[in-house]
């Protein structure tokens, strides 16, 4: 038995952490795994572990991570025990960036991408309430967005453009070989 990868993806302020977070509460036998970035954790949002730059290319030179890549002026990885639950039939779900997808797939041949949107004004008004950036940085932001997902594995869209609830579902009937709506 061989658990599925999903690479969950979508411009800031998209909603990735808030759908991962009540998935995986809704559905215990999903596993969010759990990425290091180089920010301080006192910032919040998802769970991370957060370390310096130099920690960071310690890791990654000693290749603890399966997957890294750099986004938004920082380092994000994530360790290869993150899924070890693959070969207990444990389905896992990433918060990654667009960029890492072709390491993601040459990683893990049965990659899924489930792209999540959202309005630009949805956007907008989340990146904003995170309280995280300026107003010039959350423009910057909204004018780089992009849906765009390198060509290789099957991609799953998923509008999170209502309620948490609502977009958690959307999320969960993604996760279901009848229910998905490939658009490659």
């Amino acid at each position: 038995m061989t658990g599925r990868v999903f690479a969950v993806v979508g411009p800031s302020g998209v909603g990735k952490d808030t759908l991962l977070q009540g998935a995986v509460a809704a559905s215990p036998a999903l596993h969010w795994a759990r990425r290091t970035v180089t920010r301080p954790e006192s910032v919040g949002g998802e769970p991370f572990e957060g370390v310096d730059l130099a920690a960071f290319e310690d890791l990654r030179q000693a290749g603890i991570f399966a997957l890294d890549w750099s986004a938004h002026g920082l380092s994000y990885g994530i360790r290869a025990t993150e899924f070890a639950g693959l070969d207990r039939g444990i389905d896992i779900l990433f918060n990654g960036s667009r960029a890492a997808v072709p390491q993601a797939l040459a990683r893990f041949p049965g990659l899924t991408v489930l792209r999540i949107s959202a309005p630009s004004r949805i956007l907008a008004d989340r990146l904003a309430a995170r309280g995280r950036e300026s107003a010039a940085d959350i423009q910057a932001r909204l004018a780089r967005a992009s849906y765009e997902v390198p060509a290789g594995p099957p991609v799953i869209d998923i509008a999170n453009d209502a309620t948490p609830e609502i977009g958690v579902a959307r999320l969960l009937a993604a996760l279901q070989p009848k229910g998905w709506r490939v658009s490659r």
